[in-house]
């Protein structure tokens, strides 16, 4: 019999289906594995926004979490939203119950539309609890920032702040460049175990339907991590597909703001 190549996302509901466990699910599907989820949180959202955010009860979150971990088991897991401490405490918990060691962490922390997705006192936790537990994490520019208490507006100052991030316990982190204001969309990577950084170039494509490209992205890495590839290549074949997503996305028109990537362009 065969196996699947199983990556479990851990995330917060996007009603708009552009963006959390829905972009998620979606890419995985579209990266040849077989998608899992844990929903951390139900938001009420569309293109234009977040109008309002409904928690799931921490125990829920643990019955999910129990449920299939004991079960069917992962070969990835990709975390996204978490919202507050005490769900980050517990998605912790059950990652070290479990010894899953391949976790793509995306620290999720605002919405492209500004909206806030994380509670103050949760960013504390973020760093003790589950950073030191990930494989890879993937924050855009401002979470950077916030991680690190320090502005980056420069592509030296991304590649050293890569490496600063590392010293919060995690071996890879990779800074994706979409916020610069200038430039084509460069992300960095850096492995500390053989100490070196990885620039990926990117392309800028102008499209207004880039709703979820970072929950998009992760998903992908963790898919292909699943798949067996190195954390290099994952990154890699990832952000091509990323790309190709957004690139297809720009031909379509969907609600009255950002719309979403088209996850599924290889297949039609």
């Amino acid at each position: 019999m065969k196996t699947y190549c199983r990556v479990l996302t851990i995330a917060g509901s996007d009603s708009g289906g552009g963006a959390g466990i829905q972009a998620d699910l979606k890419t995985i599907a579209a990266n040849g594995c077989y998608g899992m989820s844990v929903i951390t949180a139900l938001t009420a959202q569309n293109t234009l926004g977040v109008t309002g955010i409904h928690a799931v009860p921490v125990e829920f979150v643990a019955a999910q979490l129990e449920a299939v971990l004991s079960d069917i088991g992962v070969d990835a897991v990709k975390i996204g939203m978490l919202f507050s401490a005490d769900l980050i405490r517990t998605v912790a918990e059950y990652l070290k119950k479990y010894d899953v060691r391949a976790i793509v962490l995306d620290p999720v922390m605002v919405a492209q539309s500004g909206d806030k997705l994380l509670q103050d006192d949760a960013i504390a936790a973020l760093k003790q609890h589950l950073i030191p537990l990930a494989h890879l994490i993937t924050p855009n520019l401002p979470e950077a920032s916030v991680l690190l208490g320090r502005e980056l507006t420069s592509s030296a100052a991304i590649a050293q702040a890569a490496a600063d991030l590392t010293a919060l316990g995690c071996a890879n982190v990779l800074i994706k460049g979409g916020h610069l204001e200038t430039g084509d969309s460069n992300d960095c990577l850096y492995m500390s175990t053989e100490q070196r950084t990885v620039v990926l170039p990117g392309e800028r494509i102008a499209t207004r339907n880039n709703h979820g490209t970072g929950c998009t992205l992760s998903s992908a890495i963790a898919s292909f991590i699943a798949r067996g590839e190195s954390v290099e290549q994952a990154v890699r074949l990832a952000k091509e597909y990323i790309t190709g997503a957004i690139r297809a996305g720009t031909t379509y028109t969907i609600g009255h703001g950002h719309g979403p990537v088209h996850h599924f362009f290889r297949f039609f």
